[in-house]
Protein backbone atom coordinates (compact mmCIF):
# COMPACT_ATOMS: atom_id res chain seq x y z
CA UNK A 1 0.00 0.00 0.00
CA UNK A 2 2.70 2.70 0.66
CA UNK A 3 4.21 2.24 -2.71
CA UNK A 4 0.90 2.56 -4.10
CA UNK A 5 0.44 5.83 -2.33
CA UNK A 6 3.92 7.16 -3.37
CA UNK A 7 2.30 6.12 -6.88
CA UNK A 8 -0.59 8.32 -6.34
CA UNK A 9 1.40 11.75 -4.84
CA UNK A 10 4.19 11.06 -7.84
CA UNK A 11 0.85 10.92 -10.70
CA UNK A 12 -0.14 14.32 -8.90
CA UNK A 13 2.97 15.74 -9.18
CA UNK A 14 4.23 14.84 -12.72
CA UNK A 15 0.47 15.84 -14.30
CA UNK A 16 1.16 18.55 -16.63
CA UNK A 17 0.36 21.76 -14.32
CA UNK A 18 -1.97 24.14 -16.03
CA UNK A 19 -2.68 27.93 -15.34
CA UNK A 20 -5.57 28.22 -12.60
CA UNK A 21 -4.65 24.93 -11.65
CA UNK A 22 -7.14 23.74 -8.18
CA UNK A 23 -7.26 20.76 -5.94
CA UNK A 24 -10.20 18.21 -6.06
CA UNK A 25 -11.19 19.41 -2.65
CA UNK A 26 -11.49 23.12 -3.08
CA UNK A 27 -14.80 21.92 -6.39
CA UNK A 28 -16.03 18.83 -4.77
CA UNK A 29 -17.30 16.73 -1.68
CA UNK A 30 -16.64 13.28 -1.14
CA UNK A 31 -19.83 11.43 0.46
CA UNK A 32 -19.57 10.91 3.77
CA UNK A 33 -17.64 13.62 4.84
CA UNK A 34 -20.41 16.47 5.48
CA UNK A 35 -21.87 18.07 8.60
CA UNK A 36 -25.24 17.68 10.41
CA UNK A 37 -27.22 20.61 11.14
CA UNK A 38 -28.36 20.85 15.26
CA UNK A 39 -31.06 23.19 16.42
CA UNK A 40 -32.40 23.63 19.95
CA UNK A 41 -34.22 26.19 22.05
CA UNK A 42 -32.85 27.84 25.41
CA UNK A 43 -32.82 30.69 27.82
CA UNK A 44 -29.75 32.76 28.00
CA UNK A 45 -29.67 34.60 31.76
CA UNK A 46 -27.39 37.27 33.64
CA UNK A 47 -28.50 39.82 31.24
CA UNK A 48 -28.25 43.11 32.24
CA UNK A 49 -31.63 44.38 31.70
CA UNK A 50 -31.55 43.69 27.70
CA UNK A 51 -33.39 41.30 27.72
CA UNK A 52 -37.23 39.94 26.85
CA UNK A 53 -39.57 42.32 27.55
CA UNK A 54 -42.69 41.19 30.24
CA UNK A 55 -45.07 40.90 26.75
CA UNK A 56 -42.97 38.13 25.79
CA UNK A 57 -45.45 34.86 26.51
CA UNK A 58 -43.19 32.19 25.50
CA UNK A 59 -40.08 33.90 27.22
CA UNK A 60 -42.05 33.79 30.51
CA UNK A 61 -43.58 30.64 29.78
CA UNK A 62 -39.99 28.77 29.55
CA UNK A 63 -38.81 30.69 32.61
CA UNK A 64 -41.75 28.84 34.60
CA UNK A 65 -41.23 25.64 33.33
CA UNK A 66 -37.57 26.10 33.82
CA UNK A 67 -38.03 26.91 37.78
CA UNK A 68 -40.77 24.27 38.24
CA UNK A 69 -38.30 21.59 36.83
CA UNK A 70 -35.70 22.52 39.52
CA UNK A 71 -38.48 22.39 41.91
CA UNK A 72 -39.37 25.94 42.01
CA UNK A 73 -43.14 27.16 42.19
CA UNK A 74 -43.50 30.81 40.65
CA UNK A 75 -46.19 32.93 39.74
CA UNK A 76 -45.68 33.69 36.07
CA UNK A 77 -47.61 36.88 36.68
CA UNK A 78 -44.97 38.22 39.67
CA UNK A 79 -41.98 37.64 36.74
CA UNK A 80 -39.71 40.21 35.58
CA UNK A 81 -37.79 38.87 32.41
CA UNK A 82 -35.59 41.62 31.52
CA UNK A 83 -32.65 39.59 32.68
CA UNK A 84 -33.32 36.91 30.38
CA UNK A 85 -33.90 36.23 26.62
CA UNK A 86 -35.53 33.23 24.45
CA UNK A 87 -32.66 32.24 22.01
CA UNK A 88 -31.99 29.59 19.35
CA UNK A 89 -29.37 27.85 19.46
CA UNK A 90 -27.26 26.10 15.91
CA UNK A 91 -24.78 23.94 15.69
CA UNK A 92 -23.25 22.07 12.78
CA UNK A 93 -21.56 18.80 14.16
CA UNK A 94 -19.33 17.06 11.56
CA UNK A 95 -19.91 13.32 10.97
CA UNK A 96 -16.91 12.14 12.22
CA UNK A 97 -17.93 13.63 15.77
CA UNK A 98 -17.64 11.43 18.91
CA UNK A 99 -19.39 11.44 22.44
CA UNK A 100 -17.18 14.06 24.42
CA UNK A 101 -16.23 16.16 20.96
CA UNK A 102 -16.63 19.95 21.55
CA UNK A 103 -18.64 21.91 18.81
CA UNK A 104 -19.19 25.83 18.51
CA UNK A 105 -22.92 26.91 19.01
CA UNK A 106 -24.56 29.91 17.87
CA UNK A 107 -27.21 31.79 19.87
CA UNK A 108 -29.81 34.12 18.37
CA UNK A 109 -32.30 36.21 19.67
CA UNK A 110 -35.99 34.96 19.27
CA UNK A 111 -37.93 37.47 21.42
CA UNK A 112 -37.35 41.50 21.87
CA UNK A 113 -33.96 41.47 23.69
CA UNK A 114 -31.75 44.11 22.93
CA UNK A 115 -28.64 42.74 23.60
CA UNK A 116 -27.25 39.12 24.25
CA UNK A 117 -24.19 40.77 25.94
CA UNK A 118 -22.50 39.10 29.20
CA UNK A 119 -25.31 36.59 29.06
CA UNK A 120 -24.92 32.73 30.17
CA UNK A 121 -26.93 30.11 28.12
CA UNK A 122 -28.63 27.45 30.00
CA UNK A 123 -27.86 23.82 29.67
CA UNK A 124 -30.16 23.39 26.01
CA UNK A 125 -30.42 19.72 24.37
CA UNK A 126 -29.35 20.27 20.32
CA UNK A 127 -31.33 17.84 18.11
CA UNK A 128 -31.12 16.54 14.27
CA UNK A 129 -33.62 16.06 12.00
CA UNK A 130 -34.98 13.05 13.64
CA UNK A 131 -35.76 14.23 16.59
CA UNK A 132 -32.98 12.71 18.67
CA UNK A 133 -30.84 14.95 20.72
CA UNK A 134 -26.91 14.82 19.96
CA UNK A 135 -25.33 17.65 22.07
CA UNK A 136 -25.77 19.83 24.73
CA UNK A 137 -25.07 23.48 24.91
CA UNK A 138 -24.72 25.51 28.07
CA UNK A 139 -21.43 28.35 28.79
CA UNK A 140 -21.13 31.84 28.56
CA UNK A 141 -21.55 34.03 25.03
CA UNK A 142 -19.45 36.06 23.84
CA UNK A 143 -21.06 38.69 21.43
CA UNK A 144 -18.51 40.71 18.79
CA UNK A 145 -20.10 44.25 19.78
CA UNK A 146 -21.43 46.78 21.93
CA UNK A 147 -24.63 48.60 22.47
CA UNK A 148 -25.35 51.59 24.34
CA UNK A 149 -28.03 54.13 24.52
CA UNK A 150 -29.47 57.13 26.66
CA UNK A 151 -32.23 59.03 26.02
CA UNK A 152 -31.45 61.12 22.79
CA UNK A 153 -28.78 58.79 21.23
CA UNK A 154 -27.31 55.39 20.77
CA UNK A 155 -24.04 53.89 19.26
CA UNK A 156 -24.02 50.36 18.32
CA UNK A 157 -21.08 48.28 16.76
CA UNK A 158 -22.07 44.59 15.04
CA UNK A 159 -25.33 42.75 16.12
CA UNK A 160 -25.94 42.15 19.62
CA UNK A 161 -28.56 39.90 19.18
CA UNK A 162 -26.05 37.04 18.05
CA UNK A 163 -23.58 35.40 19.56
CA UNK A 164 -21.05 32.44 20.13
CA UNK A 165 -19.95 29.99 22.48
CA UNK A 166 -16.66 28.38 21.24
CA UNK A 167 -17.06 24.86 22.50
CA UNK A 168 -20.04 25.29 23.90
CA UNK A 169 -21.72 21.93 23.08
CA UNK A 170 -20.26 18.61 23.85
CA UNK A 171 -21.62 15.69 21.64
CA UNK A 172 -23.53 12.89 23.57
CA UNK A 173 -24.48 11.05 20.34
CA UNK A 174 -22.79 10.11 17.16
CA UNK A 175 -23.96 9.52 13.69
CA UNK A 176 -24.05 5.77 12.88
CA UNK A 177 -21.90 5.85 9.81
CA UNK A 178 -18.30 3.95 9.14
CA UNK A 179 -16.16 5.80 6.93
CA UNK A 180 -13.84 3.10 6.34
CA UNK A 181 -16.48 0.38 5.65
CA UNK A 182 -17.54 2.29 1.94
CA UNK A 183 -16.69 0.02 -1.01
CA UNK A 184 -17.09 2.92 -3.38
CA UNK A 185 -17.15 7.39 -2.98
CA UNK A 186 -19.21 9.33 -4.76
CA UNK A 187 -17.77 12.58 -5.42
CA UNK A 188 -20.03 15.38 -5.85
CA UNK A 189 -19.02 18.76 -7.79
CA UNK A 190 -20.09 22.26 -6.56
CA UNK A 191 -20.74 23.63 -10.01
CA UNK A 192 -21.87 20.92 -12.60
CA UNK A 193 -19.89 21.20 -15.92
CA UNK A 194 -19.37 18.32 -18.04
CA UNK A 195 -15.46 19.37 -19.03
CA UNK A 196 -14.93 19.25 -15.42
CA UNK A 197 -16.53 16.36 -14.14
CA UNK A 198 -14.62 14.54 -17.56
CA UNK A 199 -10.66 16.31 -16.60
CA UNK A 200 -11.49 14.99 -12.93
CA UNK A 201 -12.24 11.54 -14.03
CA UNK A 202 -9.20 11.21 -15.93
CA UNK A 203 -6.84 12.79 -13.24
CA UNK A 204 -8.17 10.15 -10.88
CA UNK A 205 -7.53 7.48 -13.36
CA UNK A 206 -4.35 8.50 -13.99
CA UNK A 207 -3.03 8.75 -10.91
CA UNK A 208 -4.79 4.89 -9.43
CA UNK A 209 -3.55 3.66 -12.29
CA UNK A 210 -6.63 1.93 -13.36
CA UNK A 211 -10.16 2.61 -14.33
CA UNK A 212 -11.97 3.22 -10.95
CA UNK A 213 -13.87 6.57 -11.79
CA UNK A 214 -16.22 7.11 -13.68
CA UNK A 215 -18.95 10.15 -14.45
CA UNK A 216 -22.32 10.05 -13.71
CA UNK A 217 -23.95 12.87 -14.35
CA UNK A 218 -23.00 16.17 -14.75
CA UNK A 219 -21.47 16.97 -11.34
CA UNK A 220 -21.38 13.12 -9.92
CA UNK A 221 -18.10 10.68 -10.23
CA UNK A 222 -18.69 7.30 -8.97
CA UNK A 223 -15.14 5.85 -7.37
CA UNK A 224 -14.56 2.92 -7.19
CA UNK A 225 -12.53 1.58 -3.64
CA UNK A 226 -9.24 0.06 -4.90
CA UNK A 227 -8.41 -2.85 -2.98
CA UNK A 228 -5.06 -1.58 -1.29
CA UNK A 229 -7.35 0.99 0.00
CA UNK A 230 -10.76 -1.05 1.58
CA UNK A 231 -11.18 -0.82 5.38
CA UNK A 232 -7.99 2.73 5.26
CA UNK A 233 -9.93 4.79 2.96
CA UNK A 234 -7.56 7.79 4.85
CA UNK A 235 -4.51 7.51 2.79
CA UNK A 236 -6.45 6.99 -0.32
CA UNK A 237 -8.50 10.64 0.27
CA UNK A 238 -5.50 12.18 1.44
CA UNK A 239 -3.47 11.88 -2.09
CA UNK A 240 -6.90 12.05 -4.42
CA UNK A 241 -8.03 15.35 -2.88
CA UNK A 242 -4.86 16.99 -4.03
CA UNK A 243 -4.83 16.37 -7.20
CA UNK A 244 -5.33 19.67 -9.46
CA UNK A 245 -7.46 20.32 -12.37
CA UNK A 246 -8.06 23.77 -14.54
CA UNK A 247 -11.69 23.90 -13.88
CA UNK A 248 -13.75 25.20 -16.56
CA UNK A 249 -17.18 27.40 -16.76
CA UNK A 250 -19.52 28.76 -19.16
CA UNK A 251 -18.66 32.32 -20.89
CA UNK A 252 -21.46 34.51 -17.52
CA UNK A 253 -21.89 37.81 -16.93
CA UNK A 254 -23.36 38.79 -13.58
CA UNK A 255 -24.67 42.18 -12.66
CA UNK A 256 -26.42 43.62 -9.64
CA UNK A 257 -28.45 46.15 -10.15
CA UNK A 258 -28.84 47.38 -6.41
CA UNK A 259 -25.01 48.05 -6.04
CA UNK A 260 -24.22 48.81 -9.76
CA UNK A 261 -21.63 45.14 -9.42
CA UNK A 262 -20.67 43.82 -13.54
CA UNK A 263 -18.90 40.43 -12.93
CA UNK A 264 -17.68 39.14 -16.18
CA UNK A 265 -16.22 35.64 -16.76
CA UNK A 266 -13.06 34.93 -18.35
CA UNK A 267 -15.01 33.06 -21.93
CA UNK A 268 -16.95 36.19 -22.28
CA UNK A 269 -16.76 37.51 -25.80
CA UNK A 270 -18.57 40.19 -27.91
CA UNK A 271 -18.80 40.10 -31.80
CA UNK A 272 -18.33 43.11 -33.04
CA UNK A 273 -20.90 45.53 -32.74
CA UNK A 274 -21.33 49.52 -32.73
CA UNK A 275 -22.42 51.64 -29.63
CA UNK A 276 -23.74 54.78 -28.36
CA UNK A 277 -25.12 54.67 -25.25
CA UNK A 278 -26.51 58.56 -24.57
CA UNK A 279 -26.93 59.88 -21.34
CA UNK A 280 -31.10 61.37 -20.80
CA UNK A 281 -31.71 63.47 -17.87
CA UNK A 282 -34.88 65.47 -16.96
CA UNK A 283 -35.44 67.48 -14.28
CA UNK A 284 -39.01 68.40 -12.41
CA UNK A 285 -38.97 71.75 -10.51
CA UNK A 286 -41.79 72.39 -8.30
CA UNK A 287 -42.12 76.68 -7.12
CA UNK A 288 -44.58 78.18 -4.76
CA UNK A 289 -45.11 82.12 -5.35
CA UNK A 290 -46.67 84.16 -3.22
CA UNK A 291 -49.58 86.56 -5.35
CA UNK A 292 -50.46 89.76 -3.33
CA UNK A 293 -54.01 91.52 -4.52
CA UNK A 294 -53.97 95.09 -5.37
CA UNK A 295 -54.27 97.92 -2.68
CA UNK A 296 -58.15 98.52 -2.14
CA UNK A 297 -58.81 95.33 -4.10
CA UNK A 298 -60.57 93.31 -1.54
CA UNK A 299 -58.89 90.65 -2.75
CA UNK A 300 -56.68 87.85 -0.63
CA UNK A 301 -53.47 86.80 -0.73
CA UNK A 302 -52.91 83.14 -2.40
CA UNK A 303 -50.11 80.67 -3.16
CA UNK A 304 -49.71 80.02 -6.91
CA UNK A 305 -47.70 76.93 -8.23
CA UNK A 306 -45.46 76.96 -11.03
CA UNK A 307 -43.51 73.64 -12.67
CA UNK A 308 -40.47 74.15 -14.22
CA UNK A 309 -39.37 71.19 -16.52
CA UNK A 310 -35.51 70.26 -18.36
CA UNK A 311 -34.52 67.40 -20.43
CA UNK A 312 -31.10 67.41 -21.40
CA UNK A 313 -28.95 64.29 -23.59
CA UNK A 314 -25.38 63.93 -23.99
CA UNK A 315 -24.36 63.53 -27.44
CA UNK A 316 -22.29 60.09 -27.90
CA UNK A 317 -20.71 59.15 -31.15
CA UNK A 318 -21.21 55.29 -32.03
CA UNK A 319 -18.02 53.26 -30.66
CA UNK A 320 -17.04 49.67 -32.41
CA UNK A 321 -16.43 47.07 -29.84
CA UNK A 322 -15.35 44.16 -29.88
CA UNK A 323 -13.90 41.41 -27.97
CA UNK A 324 -12.09 38.28 -28.33
CA UNK A 325 -10.41 37.74 -25.12
CA UNK A 326 -11.11 39.23 -21.71
CA UNK A 327 -8.67 41.93 -21.54
CA UNK A 328 -9.96 43.08 -24.68
CA UNK A 329 -13.36 43.12 -23.73
CA UNK A 330 -12.64 45.37 -20.59
CA UNK A 331 -11.02 47.73 -22.90
CA UNK A 332 -13.93 48.13 -25.47
CA UNK A 333 -16.53 48.75 -22.28
CA UNK A 334 -13.77 50.91 -20.81
CA UNK A 335 -13.91 53.39 -24.24
CA UNK A 336 -17.50 53.64 -24.06
CA UNK A 337 -16.68 55.72 -21.33
CA UNK A 338 -20.14 54.69 -19.39
CA UNK A 339 -20.65 54.01 -15.71
CA UNK A 340 -21.23 50.66 -14.39
CA UNK A 341 -25.08 51.37 -14.32
CA UNK A 342 -24.82 52.74 -17.78
CA UNK A 343 -22.70 49.49 -18.72
CA UNK A 344 -25.74 47.20 -17.30
CA UNK A 345 -28.04 48.41 -20.18
CA UNK A 346 -25.18 48.32 -22.34
CA UNK A 347 -24.74 44.37 -21.73
CA UNK A 348 -28.28 43.84 -22.01
CA UNK A 349 -29.05 46.09 -25.11
CA UNK A 350 -26.18 43.53 -26.33
CA UNK A 351 -27.58 40.26 -25.20
CA UNK A 352 -30.74 41.28 -27.07
CA UNK A 353 -29.08 41.93 -29.88
CA UNK A 354 -26.97 38.54 -29.96
CA UNK A 355 -23.56 40.23 -30.02
CA UNK A 356 -22.75 39.01 -26.05
CA UNK A 357 -21.95 35.28 -26.10
CA UNK A 358 -22.08 34.53 -22.62
CA UNK A 359 -25.46 34.20 -20.25
CA UNK A 360 -26.59 37.50 -18.76
CA UNK A 361 -27.80 36.91 -14.91
CA UNK A 362 -29.39 39.34 -12.84
CA UNK A 363 -29.33 39.35 -9.40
Amino acid sequence: MAIRIFLILLAATLLPAQAEAVRIKDIAVFSGVRDNQLTGYGLVVGLSGTGDKKDSAFTMRSMVNMLEKMGVRVDMKQMKPKNVAAVMVTARMPVSSKPGTRIDVTVSSLGDSTSLLGGVLIQTPLKGIDGKVYALAQGPLTVGGFSVSGNQAQAQKNITTVAQVPGGAIIERAVPFEFNSQQSLTLNMNNPDFTTTNQVVERINKALGGIFARSVDVSTISLEIPSDFKGNMVPLMASLENIEITPDTAARVVVDEKTGTIILGRDVRISRVAVAHGNLQVTVRENQEVSQPGPFSGGSTAITQSTDLTAGEDQRNLNILEGATLQELVDALNSVGATPRDLISILRSMKSSGALHAHLEVI
